[in-house]
């Protein structure tokens, strides 16, 4: 039934790509078709990324620079009814099996405010509504290629399958903004946190991909060293949720905070996989001061998987401040990122970690279909399974990437 469900996501996002783009002319009024392709030259640490199943904390890994088709990305927007809108996010990439995936599909209706009280519903799969970095086409930051340590674990391992509902207050003092979500189909989510630790990648997981697990952790539990988990899998029955509250002041900034618990059976096993219990705190705020945009997001959570009887429990917690700033076509950002996971009860600290990230990016947008991007991430992390894999017990790893991307 899962499967047939999850299938049928794919089937409708990839029919109402074709669709739409079939009538784009009949429906020039109603469609909306917008996208880009990616090209880079990358310069990567030597350590194999995580996606290869290697303890790399970045999207690349391996030595000399190397030029790639990083991705292409197409978004169709479809106009069904007045404040109804069909919305399918596809992207093609060479990690990806079969080359194209979805990363979104889903219907968000949002009818016209009566005063000051306004409403939306979305329904589908998508991205839960916590970032306030990564708004960008494709789920992607406009400060920088690579967002960071928190935005990138929830492209790694968070997807709303199910719907998700606003309540807006607009007041003399700003808007007011109530969040409530149900969720399915992300019961494994928090794995990749316990078994890799944080990453900062601009690779979201597409919703039919099932992810590899590090060779160096499969190794430490004698399992099959070439592993996947699928992350949007519904095994337990139970559904999971998401509440959460912004404040958007006139000329201060947003506020938000988020709860978010996947209310998985941390002892709940399918025939491939097995479900953690995922819960966190997520608090963001963004302002302006004249050119300068400053955002500072924290994420505190833990999550929990019961193997041969004995919970195991990995506390997470991360946060980061970006100040990115504007001059005509140019636009300059700086991060710095924290990070640490704690393994509870552990005998040793083979899980645990603690890591630091400082990125800059520089972009220019001559044309509107055009943007190059620079980008230099320095990343200085410790992490008690570097030692068994041979890597030491810290390592200092630099990833520089140059971005054209071309708009359509």
């Amino acid at each position: 039934m899962l499967w047939g469900m999850r299938s049928g996501l794919l089937t409708l996002a990839m029919l109402f790509a074709v669709t739409a783009s079939a009538q784009a002319f009949e429906l020039s009024d109603d469609l909306t078709i917008t996208g880009y392709g990616d090209l880079r030259v990358v310069a990567p640490t030597d350590q194999a990324s995580w996606l290869d199943g290697g303890l790399g904390k970045f999207r690349y890994g391996g030595s000399g620079t190397k030029l790639r088709a990083a991705e292409a990305v197409l978004q169709a927007d479809l106009n069904l009814a007045d404040g109804l809108h069909a919305v399918t996010l596809l992207r093609a990439e060479p990690q990806t099996p079969g080359v194209v995936d979805a990363l979104e599909t889903y219907l968000r209706y949002a009818p016209a405010a009566d005063g000051d009280v306004s409403w939306s519903v979305k329904a589908g799969a998508f991205f839960p509504s916590i970032s306030l970095e990564n708004n960008d086409l494709g789920w992607a930051s406009p400060y920088t290629l690579t967002p960071s340590a928190i935005n990138s674990w929830i492209g790694d391992e968070l997807r709303t399958i199910g719907s998700e509902a606003t309540l807006r207050w607009k007041t003399d003092a700003g808007t007011l903004s109530l969040i409530g979500a149900l969720t399915c189909c992300n019961d494994e989510a928090g794995i990749v946190m316990a078994d890799r630790g944080w990453s900062m990648d601009d690779r979201p997981t597409g919703l039919f991909e099932r992810v590899r697990l590090p060779t160096a952790t499969m190794a430490i539990f004698h399992a099959p060293l070439y592993a996947r988990t699928g992350l949007f899998d519904e095994i337990d029955g139970a559904p999971g949720w998401y509440a959460g509250a912004t404040w958007q002041m006139p000329q201060i900034g947003k506020l938000s905070v988020t709860r978010y618990d996947n209310e998985a059976d941390p002892a709940a096993t399918s025939t491939r996989d097995t479900a953690w219990h995922t819960q966190f705190w997520n608090f963001g705020a963004r302002t302006a001061l004249g050119p300068v945009t400053l955002i500072a997001q924290q994420m505190s959570g833990r999550t929990e998987v019961i193997s041969r009887g004995n919970p195991n429990v990995t506390k997470f917690e991360s946060g980061f401040l970006l100040a990115s700033m504007d001059i005509d076509d140019w636009r300059f950002s700086v991060r710095e990122d924290l990070f640490q996971t704690r393994r509870a009860h552990a005998t040793n600290n083979t899980w645990s970690e603690d890591g630091d990230a400082f990125t800059a990016a520089v972009s220019w947008s001559p044309k509107d279909w055009l943007r190059l991007t620079g980008e230099l991430i320095a990343m200085h992390s410790r992490r008690g399974e570097y030692l068994p894999a041979g890597l030491g017990s810290g390592r200092n790893d630099t990833q520089t990437q140059f971005s054209t991307r071309f708009f359509f």
